[in-house]
């Protein structure tokens, strides 16, 4: 539109230009005087005519070309937009096709899934009528009711079960027996000392009398191997010295030192000493020691007038016997705090029963802390539990060191139980306490290495004797073993002087002649 406004402009202002010259030629009063003025202004007119009409030849021209620019300018707009209609027509078109076939697709599937369903049907009912003619058949063949095979299955089922438990029960049973043979020279004792009242005096020292001196020899044995093999079968160390008709027994563990003593007792009233019997002898005295404190817990029991205890807590009373608390006898002292609690009961008009079983249970923990890790207190309030005991009593267990807080004036009186018997002069000493932990630290350290059977400390921590599996262990990998414990005790564990690492690995080979 630019160009056209010029070209209309320039038309304009010559078609002025010639009407003022015009105007200008004939003056300002009216037409030219004269035929001198009138010809200019003719030629100028008809120039000037002229030039308009060509101007306005070449303004047409002009408008026409612009004309045409203008109308295939917006032709080709127009054929642009309509191909872009035509594209998105087109998808449109492919889309509305493929949601067209998706939609045949999914009602494709549908009938095949209904087909499917009715087909299931017609199984699930052919089943049940294939099912229906079984059972009806069993039940014509066995004459029995379907209710009535049911219940005789039950029966038998039921049945197996209880077989099955029974042996799974008996074999853990034995399971734990066997543990706790093996375990039972691995508790750790306390502090021994001198203590006042009914207590026992105990010593890490026991002393065997010989009839003679040369009995020392068949204890020795060709090359050491029948004293070898009782310190191995009891984890006690023999000393043997000039001291005439004398044998040391050395061990921190009371029931380890009892073990050895009556060992050797009968082995010397039999007079048959080889590795075997010793083994043989040590194992029957074990059981023996096991009953013996069976019947100790039994008396006390008795004693206190507590009935209707598990037997398997009744076990675990007896095994206290051997078990010392800084240098307090454990069932010594449970009997005595369920003394105290009895006689505190009785004076403030409380349950007396409940007392004194609180009080006479209270420490069971103790024989299970080699076994469990935690405090006694809990270990022994969750044995109890599953024992089935009185909640009341648990609580008396738990509660007596603070764990948790009592729920029951009783159990107030069994901590208080515990803190006289504990408390009163002569009764403990902290300072052995700390040598039987560097005891008992310094088997869990040997005891932790891969093939190690059992472990030993003797002569008052100074050696450490530890028995390998000789199948997992060869004899190269023992002294490579040797090293690394002792290696790993002067890195974890404080001790005076020296302590001597002997492992011993040994190989049996046993045949039958038939």
């Amino acid at each position: 539109m630019e160009p056209l406004t010029a070209v209309l402009a320039a038309t304009l202002a010559l078609s002025l230009g010639a009407l003022g010259l015009i105007v200008l030629r004939r003056g300002p009063g009216g037409p030219p005087k004269g035929p001198e003025a009138d010809a200019p202004a003719a030629r100028a007119l008809a120039d000037a005519e002229r030039e308009v009409d060509m101007l306005r030849r070449s303004v047409e021209l002009e408008l026409k070309d612009l004309r045409l620019s203008a109308r295939d300018e917006i032709e080709k707009t127009s054929e642009a937009k309509k191909a872009e209609l035509r594209e998105a027509e087109r998808r449109l078109d492919n889309r509305e096709t493929r949601l067209d076939a998706k939609e045949q697709a999914h009602a494709a599937r549908e009938e095949a899934v209904q087909r499917e369903q009715a087909l299931l049907a017609e199984r699930d009912a052919a089943l049940d009528a294939r099912e229906r003619s079984l059972v009806a058949e069993l039940e014509r063949v066995s004459g029995l009711s379907a209710e009535q095979a049911r219940e005789e299955l039950t029966a038998r089922i039921e049945s197996e079960a209880r077989f099955e438990s029974a042996k799974l029960a008996q074999r853990l049973e034995q399971e734990a027996r066997d543990r706790a043979e093996e375990s039972a020279r691995h508790v750790i004792c306390t502090a021994i000392q001198r203590i006042a009242g009914d207590y026992v005096a105990e010593s890490t020292i026991s002393v065997v009398s010989l009839p003679s001196d040369d009995m020392k020899g068949r204890i020795i044995g060709r090359e050491g191997r029948n004293i070898r093999a009782l310190e191995a079968a009891t984890g006690v160390n023999l000393i043997v010295d000039d001291t005439p008709e004398t044998i040391l027994l050395s061990s921190f563990d009371p029931l380890r030192r009892e073990v050895a003593r009556l060992t050797l007792e009968r082995l010397m009233a039999d007079g048959r000493f080889h590795p075997t019997r010793i083994e043989e002898t040590a194992a029957q005295v074990e059981q023996r020691l096991d009953k013996e404190m069976r019947e100790e817990a039994e008396r006390i029991l008795f004693e206190l007038g507590v009935r209707d205890v598990d037997p398997d807590i009744v076990g675990l009373l007896g095994r206290l016997k051997y078990r010392l608390s800084y240098g307090q006898n454990n069932l010594a002292h449970a009997r005595e705090v369920g003394i105290l609690c009895g006689a505190m009961a009785d004076e403030l008009g409380l349950d007396r029963a409940l007392a004194v079983r609180g009080g006479l249970l209270h420490d069971i923990g103790k024989a299970l802390t080699h076994e469990a890790e935690g405090a006694h207190a809990v270990i022994g309030a969750e044995f109890a539990r599953k024992r089935g005991e009185d909640p009341r009593v648990i609580n008396a267990i738990e509660a007596h060191h603070g764990d948790v807080p009592p729920a029951t004036k009783e159990a107030y009186l069994v901590a208080a139980g515990d803190a006289i018997s504990a408390g009163r002069p002569g009764a403990r000493r902290e300072n052995m306490e700390l040598y039987i932990r560097r005891l008992k630290d310094l088997e869990q350290v040997a005891g932790a290495f891969p093939g190690v059977d059992k472990v030993y400390a003797l002569q008052a921590g100074r050696e450490v004797r530890v028995l390998v599996d000789a199948e997992a262990l060869s004899d190269e990998a023992c002294g490579v073993v040797s090293r690394d414990i002792a290696h790993k005790i002067e890195k974890e564990l404080n001790y005076p002087g020296q302590i001597k690492v002997c492992l011993v690995r040994e190989s049996r080979f046993i045949e039958y002649a038939r």
